[in-house]
């Protein structure tokens, strides 16, 4: 019997999957003045993004089967009360190994509306409608990490770093009471109590799946490991003002939303594999071009800072190409279990994410070149997947006539 499901409205949606990246990016452009007040170097400031999505990697596992077994609203509503007291726990931090464990308590509340967003998207909306929607959501999702940093950079410029964590404290509240106010329970079955270990072990055996949490994973773990080295490059090097680096962060949403808007034209003329191609072979172009470009920029001039911007738009065209497929498809095959397959799934590429932006943060050095060529060799992985995704599906194709 088919039950008629709420969808929740799409504004109350993007607030929900968008809070998490703003948490995220908020506060990246008071990394040097939070490293100087705490008395930390640069690279433990730079794990505080880190042991964030390790959080949120535990958080997405969590919320996704409270989900399933308690419903979507309350687990939404549990998760969102949990990220408040995380960054409770951030504004009042003394020393930089409170910030870690108030990072991974707000990062693991905040991953509710990651998880279990998806799944009320994947199991509302029609396939046809959700390719849209997700596109939709990935355009506007590309300027919250955009309004982070060009919030906390004026927040921290005029008030200092605190006041960024009180900023979150009080956007914490205002969530609650709207998704209290909003949000509908969207879950049918009302006994669903689904096993992990069966779901595990039937995606652990899937390639497709392994494909998609490399592809999600590594795109977002250099979207964030940028967020990560930018203040240091744009700030330190390039001598910005925290406000004015804030600023920079609307190339950065500019280049994935006009990417996410691309990706939607494509669907007319190729298949979500080809276009997630497109979409790697170009963010791997855009890594080379900045490669090059760090390799020649010696001085801090605005030829290099020009340059550079356009090089970082021209990476992260391609990641808003590729990354609405990607998380549209990813778990196509697993409609009967949705909670607990996004909840392992999130799980595995958001470990994967915490993975990459460790990466960065050890190889950080002070060079220009260092994030470059880190992407690149990123890239070309990102390219050798979607190709042979690109070949798997020619195959299947071509067995099946």
């Amino acid at each position: 019997m088919n039950q008629k499901i709420s969808t929740p409205s799409l504004f109350l949606l993007m607030i929900l999957v968008g809070f998490p990246q703003i948490s995220e990016t908020i506060y990246t452009p008071s990394l040097p003045d939070i490293a100087g007040h705490l008395h930390a170097s640069n690279r433990a400031l730079q794990l505080t993004l880190s042991i964030y999505f390790l959080g949120f990697a535990a958080g997405v596992f969590c919320w996704g089967r409270l989900s399933d077994s308690i419903g979507r609203r309350p687990a939404m509503l549990w998760g969102i009360f949990t990220y408040g007291i995380g960054c409770l726990g951030c504004f009042l931090s003394p020393s930089v190994e409170w910030l870690f464990v108030s990072r991974f308590i707000q990062a693991f509340g905040a991953s509710t509306g990651s998880v279990v967003t998806q799944t009320i998207l994947r199991e509302s909306l029609e396939p046809a409608k959700r390719h849209g929607v997700f596109a939709q959501i990935s355009a506007a999702l590309a300027f919250t990490p955009a309004i982070g940093p060009l919030l906390g950079g004026w927040v921290d410029q005029w008030f200092g770093y605190r006041a960024v964590f009180f900023t979150l404290v009080v956007m914490s509240v205002a969530i609650f009471i709207g998704t209290y106010a909003s949000l509908p329970e969207t879950r049918v079955s009302a006994d669903a109590r689904i096993s992990t270990l069966p779901v595990a072990r039937r995606m652990i055996a899937d390639r497709r799946i392994w494909a998609f949490a490399l592809l999600i994973g590594t795109t977002n773990g250099m979207l964030f490991s940028y967020y990560a080295e930018a203040p240091f490059i744009f700030i330190e090097f390039f001598q910005m003002t925290p406000g004015l680096f804030g600023f920079t962060g609307i190339f950065v949403a500019l280049s994935t939303v006009c990417g996410a808007m691309l990706s939607k034209k494509l669907v007319n003329k190729f298949n979500a594999e080809k276009i997630i191609l497109i979409g790697s072979l170009v963010t791997t172009f855009g890594a080379a071009f900045l490669t090059v470009v760090s390799l020649f920029g010696k001085s801090p001039s605005i030829l290099c800072l020009s340059f550079l911007i356009v090089a970082i738009f021209s990476l992260l065209l391609g990641i808003g190409i590729a990354l609405p497929h990607c998380l549209s498809l990813a778990l196509a095959s697993y409609s009967d279990v949705l909670g607990t397959a996004g909840a392992i799934f999130g799980l595995g590429y958001y470990v994967i994410i915490s993975l990459i932006t460790s990466g960065m943060s050890y190889l950080h050095n002070g060079s220009l070149v260092t994030m470059p060529a880190y992407f690149l060799v990123l890239a070309i992985l990102l390219s050798w997947i979607s190709q042979t995704m690109v070949a798997g599906r020619s195959v299947n194709k071509a067995s099946s006539q």
